[in-house]
């Protein structure tokens, strides 16, 4: 008959003064001995004991033990990892919930990346327990694992008013599902961008129908392969008559792709509601829903999604599926990402159709895109020189009067040799230019240190007759409007807010001592305006209406110009 097993018990003793102690404790008990308060909380996580011996040495630390045993309950019932790293980032203690993703057996004494096999540190801080330690300040990190999954690490150190911090305490978020569904949409918008992204030769060689099929193409594919997506039907609406015309279906009955629907919220079904509301519409059920037409026999679900463009539905699209409650609100919030770009592929499509009928006018204006710029680069140089000889060398100034003449007339002649080309009856209706009179021949200063913007301003513009004119800061902007090279100057002076020597604010000031009014407007990222330059050109008489937020579409561009210009008609004077 073999002996009883003796109860085992845990023991915080001092190693040196408690040796005998312990002994006596091992004729009746099978003895753990640990000689800090922490490698208590970690044997008692990891063994069952019958008992807690603590010695008189560390009588002190009774209560907190209690106190510690009690947190310990409660972060062990925590959704996020944590634990207590010491300096060597060796786990101290760690909670269930990260015990449980490691997936393995007790990590205490084990270093914290090797516990989650050494995962990939992604950042922002490479080394965030080495900061935090160093720096007694919180860091943190995003890690991925082997298996593909995203940990979010928060290192705050253990301060203590006896010296540097020795030990971490590190929460750890499981980010994977933000982490990948953050992937999905990026991969989603860079398929939108590229649904319609032809190349010059693509385009010269191809013909509307072979882009209309490769448009398709690229729908199928992206919607098959990325969005998981295999019975869908797109329609675009007709303006002119309000129906959604088929444009794409896969998987549709034959009936039902052929039905006629109109942009009308009764009577057409979810394509014809959405179309006509501009709301998307998860149809969970189909057999339960009174607005659901089947698209295909057996289809218990539904998720469709209106084309916008610019907050206008030029169409629908539309997905099924055989499952009820197939769709979730990701995947509407996946399909209203793709129909944003699809809808932006498909106006560009539409452009190229209408390219068929105004050749001639692109090309114009390809070539007046191309020297506006370097003909603005000459003009800024120019008046630059001029202001040098002015007083000095009447000839010289002459000459660059010529040069600046010169180089405006170059922008004019390109503008009516296109006018001429391309006469209004020879544009389809879809692509007339609307009529702005009030444009025609203003005269623009842009003052912006991007290049793009000063691009976008002279292709925005231009079309409408304006003569722009850019310049890339301040100091420019104020010696194109000091030289009064026209004769009644500037209609509208257009400025980001922040250029790189001096402020909106500041030009709108400086422009004061050289014209009154100053007929401004303020661009700005975002609403991006740390130097709160608007509200300070606002009370130097800014008009309330004239500030652009980028990225600004063509109507705000034009309706803004148009408000400076009539409110300060007339009013300009050097």
């Amino acid at each position: 008959m073999g002996l009883a097993a003796k109860p085992k018990i845990l023991c915080l003793c001092d190693a040196k003064n408690d040796t005998n102690v312990v002994e006596e404790l091992r004729q009746d008990f099978e003895v753990t001995e640990v000689h800090s308060p922490l490698r208590v909380l970690a044997k008692l996580r990891s063994s069952p004991f019958s008992g807690l011996f603590i010695s008189t040495s560390h009588q002190e630390v009774s209560t907190r033990i209690g106190n510690l045993l009690e947190n310990e309950h409660i972060l062990d019932g925590m959704p996020d990892g944590v634990a207590m790293l010491d300096r060597d980032n060796t786990i101290v203690w760690l909670n269930s919930c990260l015990q449980r993703w490691a997936n393995r057996g007790d990590l205490v004494g084990h270093n914290f990346y090797a516990a989650l096999n050494s995962p990939e540190i992604l950042g922002p801080d490479y080394c965030p327990f080495h900061t935090a330690m160093t720096t007694g300040q919180a860091s943190g990190s995003t890690l991925r694992t082997e298996d593909n999954r995203y940990f979010h690490v928060h290192a705050a150190p253990v301060l203590t008013p006896a010296g540097p911090p020795n030990h971490l305490i590190v929460t750890v978020r499981d980010v994977t599902e933000e982490v990948i569904q953050r992937q999905k949409l990026d991969a989603i918008h860079r398929a939108g961008m590229e649904l319609a992204d032809l190349t010059t030769e693509e385009i010269f060689n191809m013909e509307v129908s072979e882009r209309i099929e490769l448009l398709k193409s690229n729908i199928l594919h992206y919607t098959k392969d990325l969005l998981s997506f295999d019975v869908i039907e797109i329609r675009l609406l007709d303006q002119r008559t309000g129906e959604l015309v088929p444009l794409l279906s896969v998987g549709i009955d034959k009936e039902a792709a052929e039905r006629e629907l109109y942009a009308q919220s009764t009577n057409n079904g979810v394509t014809g509601f959405v179309a006509s509301t501009g709301k998307s519409y998860l149809c969970e059920d189909t057999s339960k829903d009174p607005l659901y037409l089947e698209g295909f026999k057996g289809a218990k679900s539904s998720l469709t999604v209106p084309l916008l463009l610019h907050d206008q539905v030029i169409g629908s699209f539309n997905v099924e599926s055989p499952e009820p409650r197939a769709f979730t609100n990701s995947d509407l919030q996946f399909l209203e990402i793709f129909c944003r770009d699809l809808a932006v592929a498909l106006n560009t499509l539409e452009l190229l159709v209408a390219q068929q009928a105004n050749t001639a006018q692109a090309s114009v204006e390809a070539i007046h895109s191309a020297v506006a710029l370097p003909i603005d680069e000459i003009l800024n140089d120019a008046v630059s020189l001029m202001q040098r000889y002015i007083g000095h060398d009447e000839e010289v100034v002459g000459k660059l009067k010529n040069i600046i003449q010169n180089s405006r007339d170059i922008k004019r002649v390109i503008q009516r040799v296109g006018e001429k080309m391309t006469p209004a009856k020879a544009v389809p209706a879809s692509a007339k230019q609307e009529q702005r009179p009030l444009l025609r021949a203003a005269r623009v200063l842009v003052a912006d240190a991007d290049e793009s913007v000063r691009s976008a301003a002279h292709a925005l513009l231009d079309r409408y007759g304006c003569d722009v004119e850019t310049a890339h800061d301040g100091a420019e902007a104020l010696c194109m409007v000091r030289a009064g090279l026209h004769s009644t100057g500037y209609d509208v002076i257009i400025s980001d807010v922040h250029l790189p020597d001096m402020s909106g604010h500041q030009l709108m000031v400086q422009l004061g001592g050289i014209i009154t009014p100053v007929p401004m407007i303020l661009m700005t990222g975002f609403g991006y305006d740390p130097g709160h330059s608007i509200v300070k050109a606002r009370q130097a008489g800014l008009l309330p209406n004239a500030v652009l937020y980028k990225p600004f579409r063509l109507d705000q561009l034009v309706e803004t110009v148009e408000r400076v210009m009539t409110a300060f008609a007339g009013t300009a004077s050097p």
